[in-house]
């Protein structure tokens, strides 16, 4: 009997020592084992007193899905030695920092009746910087981080044959696919249609409806938005229509998204917008009032992908619909223009974790109001190259180097104003959990 209670109190020291044990004893001997066996008997749970208990989570929700994105990193930037900023606020010697260019936080409350279907909402913060040519612009916060909302959205899975639909502050229907199966490297730049390097016509997220079908060959999102944007002023003054159109060549329309290392895909895309009476670009009618300006764009894309390399390309042609003539203080003619962007992937490694890649985009836009530059500027073209080597150490971190080099001919901008060409170089980490 001693022999027994000395067996179980040692056993009971070392479960206090572990937090939780499960005991078993010998049913001839009487012996305490942490471990089963042949002819041992189990006791229980023992768990140490000293182990805090847990604080309850409490949702009204089947299931709560927590998650994050971080986009960290340095930059050194080197402008052309060739120009001279006319405005003395602008730098243009070399410059560097260590940086946090993004940083979301994001919940999923998943509904009981279907597992599917969700409520989303995403926080995004990002840095408040004043632009030295805006004389009206205020900098008491340049330079604080603060906090958007970025997504904040029902997902209904299903409400017609295979479509879904998101209602809310939701994905607008292109960027979203291009990033999660074309182009991987948001953390060092945005595509095409976003970048203020080359398009710069639309964002990401905006308020509205999206119907999102999936099917093996074919999918599509379809949608109606307020137009301006997710970080934009709305007026009410009317809406903006958007869509997305893929074939899905070799039909893994249902499962290719956020899998290049491991799927074999072949997409061709239709994509645009037609935003009607944008806010964002509104200006001051002669009877005191404000109306936006209208413009659409529209594109083709194409993506190769195997997971040893991609290959992809794509055009994009938007009409900017200036009435504004007599203001010869704005000039939004960036909008109005043509461009393309390809790019390339190389993987290497046992499980494709090694990365090259590299992406040129044209854009040539075309003056909408003469107007605003005295007839003395009709097109201007812009070059962007993306170029770099990435290494995902594990599913949660990924390292990239990369460089971005921005050239504008006649060293102008979509403002009509001076602008320096620069290359950018940056290391990047780029956390998931």
């Amino acid at each position: 009997m001693k022999k027994i209670l000395l067996s179980t109190l040692t056993v009971a020291t070392l479960s206090t020592l572990a937090n939780a044990m499960t005991l078993y004893t010998d049913s001839t001997t009487g012996q305490v084992f942490t471990s089963e066996g042949e002819g041992r008997d189990k006791l229980g749970e023992f768990v140490s007193t000293s182990k805090k208990a847990s604080t309850p989570v409490f949702a009204k929700t089947s299931k709560l899905k927590f998650s994050g994105l971080h986009y960290l990193g340095y930059r050194y930037r080197s402008f052309a030695d060739e120009f001279t900023q006319s405005n003395p606020t602008v730098p243009t010697t070399n410059e560097s920092h260590f940086e946090t260019r993004r940083n979301y936080i994001q919940v999923k409350a998943y509904f009981f009746n279907d597992p599917k279907s969700y409520m989303r909402m995403t926080l995004d913060t990002f840095e408040e910087t004043h632009d030295p040519d805006d004389v009206g612009g205020s900098q008491k916060l340049d330079g604080a981080w603060l906090v958007r909302l970025k997504y904040a959205y029902i997902y209904l899975n299903e409400v017609l044959p295979y479509t879904g639909v998101e209602f809310g502050q939701a994905h607008r229907p292109w960027i979203d696919y291009e990033e999660h199966n074309s182009f991987f490297y948001r953390s060092v730049s945005k595509v095409l249609v976003e970048t203020k390097n080359a398009a710069d016509l639309t964002n990401s997220a905006d308020i509205g409806i999206n119907f999102k079908t999936k099917l093996p060959y074919y999918s599509s999102e379809v949608g109606i938005y307020n137009g301006e944007g997710y970080h934009s002023v709305e007026l009410g003054s009317s809406v903006s229509a958007e869509w997305r159109f893929t074939g899905h060549l070799l039909g893994t329309g249902m499962n290719q998204k956020d899998k290049p290392t491991t799927k074999t895909y072949w997409d061709a895309s239709f994509y645009g917008q037609y935003n009607m009476y944008n806010d964002k670009y509104n200006y001051q009618q002669p009877d005191g009032s404000r109306i936006g300006q209208s413009y659409a764009f529209y594109g083709l894309h194409t993506v190769f992908n195997m997971p040893s390399f991609l290959i992809s390309a794509q055009y994009v042609k938007s009409d900017f619909d200036y009435s504004n003539t007599e203001n010869t203080d704005q000039s939004w003619y960036k909008k109005n223009g043509a461009g393309y962007s390809v790019h390339a992937v190389g993987r290497a490694g046992e499980n494709k974790q090694y990365e090259v890649f590299a992406r040129y985009d044209l854009w040539e836009g075309k003056n909408a109001n003469n107007a605003a530059t005295d007839g003395a500027l009709d097109t201007f073209t812009t070059n962007n190259y993306v170029y770099g080597m990435a290494w995902q150490e594990n599913k949660n971190l990924k390292w990239l180097l990369s460089g971005t080099t921005y050239q504008a001919l006649d060293n102008v901008n979509y403002k009509g104003k001076t602008i320096n060409n620069f290359t950018d170089i940056m290391l990047t980490a780029e956390v998931k959990w």
